[in-house]
């Protein structure tokens, strides 16, 4: 067993998202003691074993959190939403949230506070979504830890939705579909994230192991569907028209990820390739899995 294994402990919260329940998996696999924080307990029971304690926490309210920090080394927190609902906001949760556990481990004299916020946030602060992450952000690196913002390109969970598209045959982009992205899979970031344990980093972008266009991720996602290569390429205008209805018309919990989604399709989001797991099998999973819940 390394030295890491007997001198950490690590507190994690967002295992019931999609990156956290893989984070889990590899702190369990490591066997680096963990406790591990959820709104709902049950939800991540399966985790639970030697090492490793379920508490019952909810980030958005602090006076649950007093004390879940002692004895902790290491704090890695995934907690963000994509869609507000339940009457928070972005700033409720990506920055509020974030900054109450972040409050908590700065009194139980935690080393380090892993972060996980998302490729170029900080040159995108005018959208809904980046400005609540940016904040904490800047209040973690204020904070006086140890710290290491993760910057990964999208997780395979996002593409989902060239993958929805795709089943009704046609993939519609805007502009020529020439822009690249990396996105990587959950089990692969996780591997990043518990590794940033040791690392002297303090930011540290992370794609997936393929560089794909959007002509050939809307590509991947027909051939799942086994589909004919159907693309529309729509004119850019209409892109940028969408988004400022959307801004006008709508509230944030509608506009913001429909913002993000549109405003990050109009350049290239590429980071260091790093992973073992591609889109093109995920898609494949996907598509036969969405098949048998018909």
């Amino acid at each position: 067993m390394d030295t890491k294994q007997t001198t950490e402990t690590v507190l994690l919260a967002g295992a019931t998202g999609y990156l956290g329940h893989y984070i889990a998996e590899e702190l369990i696999r490591q066997n680096i003691p963990a406790k591990i924080i959820a709104r709902r307990p049950e939800k991540v029971e399966y985790l639970g074993g030697e090492n490793r304690e379920i508490i019952h926490a909810e980030v958005t309210r602090p006076e649950t959190l007093i004390g879940v920090c002692e004895g902790v080394t290491t704090v890695i927190s995934s907690i963000g939403i994509t869609r507000q609902k339940d009457g928070l906001t972005y700033m409720d949760v990506d920055y509020q949230a974030n900054l109450n556990l972040l409050n908590e481990a700065k009194k139980a004299g935690v080393r380090k506070f892993i972060y996980v916020s998302a490729i170029n946030g900080d040159k995108y602060r005018q959208l809904k979504i980046f400005q609540a992450k940016e904040a904490f952000v800047d209040a973690l690196k204020a904070s006086g830890l140890d710290y290491t913002v993760m910057r990964p390109n999208g997780f395979f969970s996002d593409m989902r939705d060239f993958l929805d598209m795709a089943k009704g045959g046609r993939v519609y982009l805007f502009g020529d579909g020439h822009y690249q992205m990396n996105p990587i899979h959950g089990e692969d970031l996780a591997k990043v994230c518990v590794n940033a344990i040791s690392s002297e980093e303090k930011e540290i972008a992370v794609g997936g192991p393929d560089n794909l266009s959007q002509n050939e991720l809307a590509t991947l996602a027909l051939k799942a569907w086994n589909k004919p290569i159907k693309i529309t390429h729509l004119p850019d205008w209409i892109r940028r028209m969408t988004i400022g209805l959307v801004r006008t018309f709508t509230s944030s919990k509608t506009y913001g990820p429909i913002e993000f989604f549109l405003t990050l399709m109009a350049d290239d989001q590429l980071a260091p390739n790093y992973g073992e797991h591609h889109l093109e099998d995920f898609f494949k999973k996907e598509a036969e899995r969405m098949r048998r819940e018909k």
